[in-house]
């Protein structure tokens, strides 16, 4: 395949325009795509927010059969009239209102990450049980990746764990995309664990790292109104807790699940 000129997809990008409600920052550097790309071989992809190509033109390369799903009119209509593959199905919608009927023709998920849409992607991707290829903002995969015991641990630390094996493939500099974000980005590989974890046992975890500099004895008191419980009640659970002197963020996230299934057993309705 031709090697792309960054230059030519800026003069594009600034005849078409972008669209700062979107998280619209355009992936320049090939490297990177065929970087991603390699990790779809033989695979059906859906991925979102194709933008001007760059990745989809690779993932043409190396899969089955890809699903590309752009909202914004304008990128779509330059996609169509310059991505000529046959095995690329272009649609122009938003992702998450399609992806479930799509997503039944797919394998994996690739995706340059509008930033603002990671936490909502992982989520849904967590619940259909799939591989990705992402390219994400570095800080929000430190925090992904974050152990208990740091001051990155999180909620989305602990939820990441649970539901995903993690591999980083590379770091991306702020200059391979354009206009430039303000960070740094990299490139994760995720693989499902298939953990079964009940939304309320998810939102108790939420609740529970609120708390998360806290005693889990005092975390769990201090949710005591949230999770239907008095004061006492929720002294008294929290204190058959091994763990009910540590601080929450040190607690592992297999840990934090146990405590949190508890809990949801407990749970007056």
């Amino acid at each position: 395949m031709k090697a792309i000129d960054p230059e030519y997809y800026k003069r594009i990008i600034k005849s078409i325009g972008f669209n700062k409600r979107l998280g619209q920052n355009f992936l320049l550097d090939d490297g990177v795509a065929k970087a991603e790309a390699v990790h779809v071989s033989g695979k059906r992809v859906l991925e979102l927010g194709p933008g001007l190509g760059i990745l989809t033109r690779r993932l043409c390369e190396e899969a089955d059969f890809v699903t590309a799903i752009e909202i914004d009119k304008k990128l779509s209509e330059f996609l169509s009239a310059n991505l000529n593959s046959k095995n690329l199905k272009l649609i122009n919608e938003d992702f998450f209102e399609v992806a479930d009927r799509e997503s039944k023709n797919a394998d994996i998920v690739a995706s340059n990450v509008p930033y603002q849409l990671s936490s909502k992607l992982l989520f849904w991707i967590s619940r259909k049980g799939m591989p990705a290829v992402l390219c994400l903002q570095k800080e929000f995969v430190n925090r992904m990746m974050a152990q208990p015991g740091t001051n990155e641990y999180s909620r989305l630390s602990v939820f990441c764990s649970l539901q995903f094996r993690i591999s980083e493939i590379m770091g991306v500099p702020s200059s391979s995309f354009y206009p430039p974000p303000k960070v740094d980005s990299k490139v994760v590989y995720l693989k499902p664990k298939g953990a079964d974890i009940s939304e309320k046992s998810s939102d108790i975890i939420s609740l529970i790292m609120e708390h998360k500099n806290k005693k889990l004895r005092n975390a769990i008191q201090d949710s005591s109104s949230m999770l239907g419980l008095d004061k006492a009640e929720a002294r008294k659970i929290a204190d058959s807790f091994d763990e009910c002197d540590s601080r929450v963020f040190t607690l592992s996230p297999e840990a934090l699940l146990n405590v949190s299934n508890k809990l949801s057993s407990l749970q007056k309705e």
